[in-house]
């Protein structure tokens, strides 16, 4: 009997986690993802197109299945992490996109099926530019990012549909989903100082997040980007003010159903790592997704803790992380179980002073000693690739969540 697994996802931190439950027998996975990545090429796509959502975490989860010792899915991950040289004209976008239709160059493995998809929506979004060719730089540019663009295009500007015509061009085993039905909406950030991080960019550069002050408090989706004016006003009032004007101006979401129905039927919910602030908290935002974890089957909703900090959430200690999550689920005391599981790395050779390793999120004695943290029992393996120091060991991370999963399972049928 299979088992459904639903991960809470970004675009890179879970990967290897993604990538091990792929490759385990019997296990169907979902990825819950959210699309208000605006960074860099991203955020010039999502100011061309006004309305799209952000395709960069969804294209990096297409690249999960492909192995580049196979050529055609090596050919794939090239069409999606090709970056668009400086000076690319349209003219040159489509030379591109005539080379993937005839599988040519590096396109020349692509399987038939998927080049004749992948062309069809490089050649929308090539109208487009062609119809309107000022205000976007092809410049490093990733042609997945393009391939999604064109696909939102040619579906009536439906994000959703666009992701599942993406997962089909490029063979995704994986049940790929945004967590919201596609509506467009702007992540902005306050930290406890009162600076206001005006985009998902902002939240995950690289800052001295140790310093109290610096620390983000709180998480909002607007209906529109904050302009330079618009941030010195608030930047200039207390911030209990610029919160409540904040709140004032919230993005009105809803949740994709397919999503819910994914949390609903898991057998396993994955809490995973990542960039908390940019690619996970916000996901928890959406209406309805906390009571479909409530609601769910699921014997055990696991909360997986980053191996290394990030720049977002440096400062926080592993049990605060996990309180953050709870807390934007709308459950800070966990009394509705929506986490009933922590899984933390520890190597093999640690110590009990091991756990205040720098870089790595502080997991205190005393939570270690209890195994216990709001709730939810706190347990340790040895998690970390050492091929990649700060990245979860996929196949182990896997087994471990997954007999966390089959022991919960056993002794809720006692």
């Amino acid at each position: 009997m299979n088992v459904a697994v639903t991960m809470f996802n970004g675009g890179r931190g879970a990967a290897s986690i993604a990538r091990g439950m792929l490759v385990t027998p019997g296990v169907d996975l979902s990825l819950v993802v959210n699309g208000y990545d605006n960074g860099h090429s991203t955020g010039a796509l999502r100011r061309y197109l006004p309305g799209m959502l952000g395709p960069s975490d969804f294209r990096k989860n297409l690249l999960l299945h492909l192995d580049p010792a196979d050529p055609a899915q090596a050919a794939l991950a090239t069409v999606l992490e090709h970056r668009l040289p400086a000076g690319t004209t349209p003219a040159g976008l489509t030379e591109v996109i005539e080379a993937v239709a005839a599988r040519r160059g590096r396109f020349a493995a692509l399987p038939e099926e998927a080049s004749a998809l992948v062309a069809a929506h490089l050649r929308a979004f090539a109208r487009r530019l062609a119809a309107a060719p000022q205000g976007f730089d092809l410049a490093d540019c990733a042609l997945g990012n393009l391939v999604f663009a064109g696909a939102y295009l040619r579906l009536g500007r439906d994000f959703n549909a666009a992701v599942d015509a993406c997962a089909r061009a490029f063979g995704s085993p994986v049940r790929l989903l945004n967590v919201t039905n596609g509506e467009n909406a702007f992540l902005v950030a306050l930290r406890r100082d009162g600076t206001l991080l005006a985009d998902e960019a902002d939240i995950v550069a690289p800052r001295d997040q140790r310093r109290p002050q610096a620390t983000i408090t709180d998480l909002f989706l607007l209906r529109e980007p904050v302009g330079g004016r618009r941030r010195a006003e608030l930047e200039a009032s207390p911030p209990e003010w610029a919160r409540d004007d904040l709140l004032e101006e919230r993005a009105e979401v809803t949740p994709n159903p397919r999503a819910l129905e994914a949390i609903r039927n898991a057998d396993l919910i994955v809490y995973g790592p990542g960039t908390p602030h940019s690619s996970l908290l916000p996901s928890y935002l959406t209406p309805g997704v906390a009571d479909a974890v409530a609601r769910s089957r699921a014997a055990a909703k696991v909360f997986v803790v980053n191996t290394r900090d990030d720049h977002d959430s440096r400062g926080l200690s592993a049990p605060d992380l996990v309180d953050r999550t709870l807390a934007y689920l709308g459950d800070p005391g966990n009394r509705r179980r929506l986490v009933t599981h922590v899984l933390s790395h520890q190597g093999p050779d640690a110590d009990a002073g091991a756990e205040a390793t720098p870089g790595v999120p502080t997991v205190p004695h005393g939570v270690l000693g209890r195994g216990e943290w709001a709730g939810a029992r706190w347990l340790t393996a040895d998690l970390e690739d050492p091929g990649h120091p700060g990245a979860h060991h996929g196949r182990r991370t896997a087994e471990a969540l997954l007999a966390i999963r089959h022991e919960a399972a056993l002794a809720g049928a006692r």
